[in-house]
Formats: C-alpha cells, sequence, structure tokens
C-alpha cells in the first residue's frame, strides 16, 4: 500500500513513522520548508521525503494520503486527491487504526486543550498507562508506533475531523460551540458545528458522548442528528438526573455513584473552567476512577500555558497571557472572569468575528483597548462608539509598552486577542512567549 503524508511537522512526520513501521510504503511531501529536527528524524528513518514542492503526479498515484490538518480542504491539490477517489485522512484516523487502546476524544470551540489535559491529568494521577496527543504534544501516530499505552487522551479540531471515516473514541466530549474557522467553512457557523460533531458519527451505544446542555447549537443538532451514542449531558444551568451540574457553589457528577466537591477547591478558576471540571469529571466517571482521586486531581491541577496564564504582578497591574484565545468566544470567557479594570489586547488575522458577543463586557470592564495587528480597522470601528481610549499598534513591543503606560495599581493587562496570530506571529504560542518577554523588560 503506497502512503503519502502531505505536511511535515508533528503529525506528518508522526504518521511517516508510523506507516514505515508498519511496513508500508511511504512518501512525506511538504511545499514549504520542513523543521530541521523533523528532516532528521525522517533521515534516521529512512523514509523518502521532498521539501519545497508537491509532486503531483507522485502524489496521485497513492493509495491513502494522510493530510496535515494545516493545508485547506480547498487547495487545488486536495481537490485532485479527492475527485481520483483516493482516500483522504487526518493522522488522527491513521494512528486510531493502529491501536486497540481506549480513546478518549476533546473538541469544542474553547477550553480543549485545558479539558484535554486536566482529563489526562486526572488519568495520570490515577495510575493509568495514558499518553496525551492529537492537536496537543506529541503526535498521536508517533506515540502509537513507539508507546504501548492502554489509553489515550486527544485533543481534535474540527481540521482533523473534516478528514475522519471510521474513527470511533470510546468517550468523546464537545464542549461548547461558538463561531469560529468560519472562513474554512464557507462563513457557515452550522457547517462549523456538523464538523465538530463528527467526533461522535462512528460511536455505537457502547461508547459515550458527553454534551453541553446549555450549548443552543450543540442541542439543535443534537435534535436533529440520529447519534447512535449513548450521551451524558453536563450543564452550568440546571440539576440533572444524569450527568454534572454545578450549583449552589458545588460541582456535581449523577452517574454510577454520585461525585461532588465544591468549586472554591478547584485549582482552575472562572465560570468556563468550572464546566470544563464538569466535563472532565464525567470522563473520569465513566472509567471508573474513584471520587478521591478525581477530586485530587481537580485540586492539583496546573492551569495550561497561554490560557489565563498569569505572567506576572508588577507594582500593582497584574499581566495575563490569554494568547490561545483566537476567537471572540474565549476572550467573552477571559472578560468574564475578570475581577479588576482591564486593559485589553487585542488583534490579529481576524476570521469573520462578531466582537457584538463581547461588546456588554468590554463596557463593564475595560479601561482601554490595545490592538494589535497589521490591520486593525475593523477593531478600531467597532470599539469607537464605546470606548474612548482605544489605541492601533503593530507589534508586541508597543502594544505592551502602551499597556505599561496606561496601567496603574489594581488594574490587568490582558492578551486575550480574538483572533489568529499568523500576521505577526508563528502562532499563538510564539505570541504568547513574546507577550511574557516583553512583560518582564
Amino acid at each position: 500500500m503506497k502512503i503519502i503524508i502531505l505536511g511535515g511537522g508533528e503529525s506528518g512526520v508522526g504518521a511517516a513513522v508510523l506507516a514505515k513501521k508498519k511496513g508500508l510504503e511511504v512518501f512525506l511531501s511538504d511545499r514549504g520548508v520542513i523543521k530541521e529536527h523533523y528532516k532528521q528524524q525522517l533521515q534516521e528513518e529512512g523514509i523518502d521525503f521532498e521539501e519545497g514542492v508537491h509532486s503531483e503526479e507522485r502524489i496521485l498515484a497513492a493509495d491513502w494520503v494522510i493530510k496535515s490538518p494545516g493545508i485547506p480542504k480547498k487547495a487545488p491539490l486536495i481537490q485532485k486527491i479527492k475527485e481520483k477517489g483516493i482516500r483522504l485522512s487526518s493522522e488522527i484516523e491513521f494512528a486510531a487504526e493502529f491501536t486497540d487502546a481506549k480513546i478518549v476524544a476533546v473538541t469544542g470551540s474553547n477550553g480543549k486543550t485545558t479539558t484535554t489535559s486536566l482529563i489526562y491529568h486526572i488519568l495520570k494521577n490515577s495510575g493509568l498507562n495514558v499518553g496525551l496527543g492529537g492537536n496537543i504534544g506529541k503526535s498521536f501516530a508517533m506515540q502509537v508506533a513507539t508507546e504501548n499505552f492502554e489509553y489515550y487522551v486527544l485533543e481534535i479540531s474540527s481540521f482533523q475531523l473534516d478528514d475522519i471515516q471510521h474513527f470511533r473514541p470510546y468517550i468523546s466530549l464537545l464542549l461548547n460551540l461558538s463561531p469560529d474557522h468560519l472562513d474554512q467553512y464557507n462563513y457557515n457557523y452550522e457547517e462549523y458545528a456538523l464538523a465538530k460533531f463528527r467526533i461522535a458519527e462512528n460511536q455505537e451505544n457502547d461508547n459515550y458522548f458527553i454534551y453541553n446542555k446549555d450549548d443552543e447549537m450543540s442541542m439543535k443538532l443534537l435534535q436533529e442528528l440520529n447519534l447512535r451514542v449513548k450521551k451524558i449531558p453536563f450543564s452550568m444551568k440546571e440539576k440533572l438526573d444524569e450527568g454534572g451540574y454545578s450549583m449552589d457553589e458545588n460541582l456535581v457528577i449523577k452517574l454510577r455513584e454520585e461525585f461532588s466537591m465544591k468549586v472554591e477547591d478547584l485549582a482552575l478558576v472562572g465560570k468556563h473552567n468550572v464546566a470544563n471540571s464538569l466535563a472532565a469529571s464525567i470522563a473520569g466517571k465513566l472509567l471508573n476512577i474513584s471520587n478521591e482521586s478525581i477530586r485530587n486531581s481537580l485540586m492539583t491541577f496546573q492551569a495550561v500555558e497561554h490560557r489565563l496564564e498569569e505572567v506576572a504582578e508588577r507594582d500593582g497591574v497584574k499581566y495575563i497571557n490569554d494568547s490561545k484565545a483566537t476567537n471572540v468566544n474565549a476572550t467573552y470567557y477571559a472578560l468574564e472572569s475578570m475581577k479588576r479594570p482591564v486593559i485589553w489586547i487585542v488583534g490579529g488575522v481576524d476570521k469573520g468575528n462578531d466582537y457584538s458577543e463581547i461588546a456588554d463586557l468590554v463596557k463593564k470592564k475595560v479601561k482601554a483597548v490595545i490592538c494589535m495587528g497589521l490591520d486593525n480597522s475593523k477593531i478600531i470601528s467597532f470599539f469607537q462608539g464605546m470606548k474612548e481610549n482605544i489605541y492601533d499598534t503593530s507589534s508586541m513591543e508597543e502594544a505592551v509598552r502602551t499597556a505599561k503606560k496606561l496601567s496603574q495599581n489594581g488594574d490587568t493587562v490582558l492578551l486575550s486577542p480574538c483572533c489568529a496570530s499568523f500576521d505577526l506571529f508563528d502562532n499563538y504560542e510564539d505570541r504568547g512567549r513574546k507577550f511574557k518577554t516583553e512583560v518582564f523588560k
């Protein structure tokens, strides 16, 4: 079987190594430049590859193409692969075919990384033999090739779900839905939401689907879709007979046995993190983790870098790095959890954002808006009428310098950009790290 891997990053190289280990004929192609350490890995494994070009004739002779999630599905080469009827999969789909491990798969518009990491922490803390992967950390395929885990906790994006055929996790979680990446889904929110729901489409009634009962779009699509999986809800608004909910400052899980703990004892702060903790706890209970172990894990979990990460407090001013907030809904959660006046750094590559969702929070909590991007016109024109203090900057250095000048004792400087990072930075991690560097200057 001829396997072609498109993309020489973390997922592509992992898939190539797995294909080689399984004795398949494999060739990796990247139209860009492959990073040196990945190139070295490919050479060490004796994997044939090319960079700076896609040799179409060779690619279109494949039996199975594994595509990096970063390659747009509208790309001409992808269209040609589909027209030829060649199987096209994500690394997630490919790797899942070669493992019998139980998979817990997490998707949603916001909170994926935090919840995935939290579930991994719960399982690891309980002594299970578990790997962490997907859209986070080490490639899932590489782990299947080189490790022997009995469980995997995977963070999965809509782009990875676009390219599945048989992927069937034991437990899937859809945390929430809000408009994101609409530029890749014909600016159609429902099309994007349906891509997320693909996480459960192959699940059967011996599997579990954990969903958010408070989420309007999730509830609408659940009524329309014919899912065979056992569905378990969580809610921040109502008591449930089965599932998880938070009421009266308590977090409660009702499954085979009841689990509860005080919200104030959670390591993570903010209402959205109570919801994430509910979802993670349900997954833990479905895997028969003890109440004591779940409680201990929820109390000891360390927050994820670039997600409401407290960087420093200097001269009475708090600096918070929420660079992972690449859509409006994520920033909504960040602003909602702020207790002090906010100097807000926002901007980047707009993905069809609707800022009206956060307008009230900005009016109430933000004292100055610092726009940071190559083109800030859309953000400036939206917030101009409601905030006098709006600043236009085009670098992290300038944005943080402006924030330092404006801030006073008791304020919070919040980097929560609402946007993708690719205009000024390599990715959201690069953006977050540069923010932290500037804070300490």
